[in-house]
């Protein structure tokens, strides 16, 4: 009697990448990390949340502000701007120029400083260099607050308080920029290069011109950025310095308006407009300085 074979099972060939003898399913669904998402959300609220509160505010007119609901918009954005430019003949816009004087042209020295600075500490090697360093280091762990006192001491001395160079001056060296300008000169312009270009001939301030400030280019904008956006929003040495209205910055200017309007509740509205309207310089800037961010960082890379 002839019996009929059973037919040969042939198992199939493991997919490429999985260990054979393992069952394959299909592919699991990535976990999503909840307590990282959920405290990034909640940080991103927290920043968010006074800065639509203050675009909603500024929309209310002085009888809506306190009397409708807190995120509800108004419709007196535009009548607010004209009360503000309108006040005491436009000082507002006047704070406003102060602030672009004191963080445009305080970050730009400020940026120079630092980049001559960290450009000496970290090519030129000379006797003291890493204590300067080192105290540099520990002004930036010192607050603000500390330094004010005696910097207003020294230009009552000088006879420059109540002035424009009052304000300026304290903020030109900056600790942290130094750092920075270190960091980033050790980092983006290679010794080699440095060398080279001393062999061929050239000055050191045609290679510190050349060839380091292109290469620390990215670094400098940064240290602008952050130069630019300290003073800006810094209050307490310009309120120290000045008595003159008319020098006053944003941030003092709206203060004092806010002092007044404890007798005037008038003119909350107007400093909820002010403080809205002085983001949009900062906003500007960091659009602006993004695009050339990327344009350094793809163009400033060399192979050593």
């Amino acid at each position: 009697m002839t019996g009929l074979a059973s037919p040969t099972l042939r198992k199939a060939a493991p997919a490429a990448g999985s260990t054979p003898g393992t069952s394959q399913g299909p592919p699991r669904p990535r976990r999503t990390a909840l307590l990282p998402t959920a405290a990034l959300v909640l940080g991103a609220l927290y920043c968010l949340l006074p800065v639509a509160w203050v675009l909603v505010a500024a929309t209310k007119a002085d009888d809506e502000l306190f009397s409708t609901f807190t995120f509800l918009p108004g419709s007196g954005l535009g009548d607010n701007i004209g009360e503000l430019t309108g006040y005491r003949d436009g000082i507002y816009w006047r704070w406003m120029a102060n602030s672009v004087l004191y963080a445009g042209l305080g970050g730009i020295l400020s940026t120079i400083v630092s980049a001559f600075a960290g450009y000496a500490l970290a090519v030129y090697r000379f006797r003291g260099r890493e204590a300067f360093f080192n105290i540099m280091l520990a002004g930036v762990l010192m607050p603000p607050v500390i330094l004010a006192i005696p910097q207003y001491l020294l230009m009552a001395e000088a006879d420059l308080t109540d002035t424009y160079a009052s304000v300026l001056l304290p903020l030109v060296l900056s600790p942290y920029g130094v750092y920075l300008g270190r960091i980033y000169a050790e980092a983006a312009v290679p010794m080699e290069l440095v060398e080279a270009a001393r062999v061929d001939g050239a000055g050191e301030w045609r290679i510190f011109v050349r060839i380091a400030v292109p290469m620390m280019s990215p670094g400098l904008v940064t240290i602008f950025l952050f130069q630019f956006v300290a003073i800006w929003n810094n209050f307490l040495l310009p309120f120290i310095m000045l008595g003159d209205d008319e020098k006053f910055p944003m941030t003092v200017g709206l203060f004092t308006l806010l002092k007044q309007g404890a007798s005037q509740p008038a003119l909350y509205t107007l400093v909820i407009t002010g403080a809205l309207l002085a983001i949009v310089p900062l906003i500007a800037l960091f659009l602006l300085i993004q695009r050339f961010w990327s344009l350094d960082l793809l163009s400033g890379a060399v192979k050593s």
